[in-house]
């Protein structure tokens, strides 16, 4: 059977990355809010982008159990970055019998404030297609994000 895999970590992480060589090895099916989001608003969402994430992960959760029925394995490209927000996704795809995993990205805050950088950098010149980290939202995921503990993480990287 088929089986969900969870991206765990910060902002700038690595998470897409990571999930990209899940897929890889896997031959797996990444579903990204952020990637829904870029293309439907770009960076014009403003304050609406909260609500725009929010049905975008309603959506994804409903069409991942479309491919894990026929057999795909999904990679789930979002930080999962509240015990609340794992849990339920444990309790989604457990009660229907399908196997998940959290895969924890761990990085150290230098490494993360360098790649804050570098991220913003990119999205400036035009050479990749993600959200300007200003300090408001490096903020706001400080104090949203909740270091998983060891009983939730099935392989840390």
């Amino acid at each position: 059977m088929a089986e969900v895999i969870m991206t765990c970590g910060r902002l700038c992480s690595g998470k897409s990355t990571y999930a990209v060589r899940m897929r890889n090895e896997k031959r797996a099916v990444v579903l990204s809010i952020d990637e829904i989001t870029l293309a439907l608003f770009r960076n014009e969402a403003g304050g609406m982008l909260d609500e725009y994430v929010e049905r975008t992960r309603v959506y994804l959760y409903e069409k991942s159990l479309e491919m894990i029925e026929t057999g795909i394995d999904v990679v789930l490209d979002w930080g999962f970055w509240t015990a609340q927000e794992r849990k339920f996704a444990r309790e989604y795809y457990g009660s229907r019998g399908i196997k998940c995993s959290l895969h924890y990205l761990d990085i150290s805050e230098e490494e993360w404030e360098r790649r804050i950088a570098k991220r913003n950098e990119a999205v400036k010149a035009g050479e990749c297609s993600a959200y300007f980290v200003d300090e408001g939202l490096a903020q706001k995921f400080r104090d949203i994000f909740e270091v998983p503990s060891a009983d939730e993480i099935d392989v840390y990287v």
